[in-house]
């Protein structure tokens, strides 16, 4: 388990101190795919590079499996290092390595034999898919291919927590898709911990088991995501989980209603059944929902007919049929 405690990192400048954490705790439990948002500047990157210390806190403590690390040596440092796989954004390849040797970079800087490095990384090119990649050079992949690369050199070591900065942020949306599928296969059958740093909502509903949302320099919510998504307590949650436009901020309608999925079975066709059992028409204001295994998770917000007996009908099969949902403006 990583706990993280009271963590604060100020950064000095000429002119000012530049608080980029303040207070944080947290606890991230062994096993779980665990999201980390915010939006830019919040503070999300510097948290993530604090779980290992390549930015190193200016108070508090981070603790690993019951093991402090702000007491370690440099050389401590390092072993356990070995623990805690990072990917990110960029991919940080090495331009002059092959794929091969990319991954098995880790391992030779660890004392690993030759041979059986790279019988490490042809297990993990294989687990990502690249097995025909091997002698390929970053400059001939594509960032969806570079970024598998990445992943299997975080992995060489066998690493026990798995971070990820902003990992899919430079791919396009089916690329994304495809690496966090990859990521939560890796979760599930190697039990690997994933840490992801993100600011788009759409990657922690995808994956994530829970989530700490970050504003500011510190922690504004904690918690299953399905609960932050149906019920968010803070301004900033709601921000990213409904992300402001001309179409939810016009004033069409007097009453509006968010729908959430949260794991119904997707082939229900649940707008249909509403207007065609009430006999209501009701106005589609904005949609996300997506398919995940057979199972519909997003919102869509509606806007309810002027007659309010006409409304009722609509709440009243909401309730009768157990659909999740918020009233979300006036």
């Amino acid at each position: 388990m990583i706990e993280i405690k009271n963590l604060n990192k100020t950064y000095k400048t000429k002119d000012r101190d530049i608080v980029a954490l303040d207070g944080i705790d947290l606890e991230i439990h062994d096993g779980e795919i665990f999201g980390i948002i915010g939006l830019s500047g919040a503070g999300k990157s510097t948290l993530v590079r604090c779980i290992n210390l390549l930015e190193r806190p200016t108070s508090g403590d981070v603790v690993l499996d019951g093991r402090s690390l702000m007491s370690l040596s440099r050389r401590e440092l390092l072993t356990v290092r070995r623990n805690i796989g990072m990917i990110f954004q960029s991919f940080n390849l090495f331009e002059q390595r092959s794929v091969l040797r990319n991954i098995t970079y880790p391992l030779e800087i660890a004392g690993e034999k030759k041979s059986l490095s790279e019988v490490r990384a042809r297990e993990l090119l294989a687990l990502v898919g690249l097995s025909e990649r091997e002698k390929f050079y970053p400059a001939q992949l594509s960032g969806g291919q570079k970024q598998r690369v990445a992943i299997a050199r975080a992995l060489a070591t066998r690493p026990k927590y798995l971070l990820c900065d902003e990992a899919t942020s430079a791919l396009d949306p089916n690329t994304t898709s495809q690496i966090l599928s990859l990521l939560r296969d890796i979760n599930r059958t190697l039990g690997v911990t994933i840490v992801i740093i993100t600011h788009e909502m759409k990657v922690i509903d995808r994956i994530c088991d829970r989530v700490a949302v970050i504003d500011r320099s510190r922690i504004a919510e904690v918690g299953a995501v399905s609960e932050i998504f149906a019920h968010p307590r803070s301004e900033i949650a709601r921000e990213l989980i409904l992300p402001r436009s001309p179409l939810t901020e016009k004033k069409i309608g007097s009453r509006r209603l968010r729908i959430i999925f949260d794991g119904e079975e997707s082939a229900r066709p649940v707008l249909s059944q509403l207007i065609l059992e009430c006999q209501t028409p009701v106005n589609i204001m904005f949609a996300d929902t997506k398919d995940i295994d057979g199972r519909a998770f997003g919102q869509i917000i509606v806007q309810l007919p002027e007659d309010e007996n006409q409304a009722q009908r609509v709440v009243g099969w909401l309730n009768s049929n157990n659909m999740k949902y918020e009233e979300v403006g006036v």
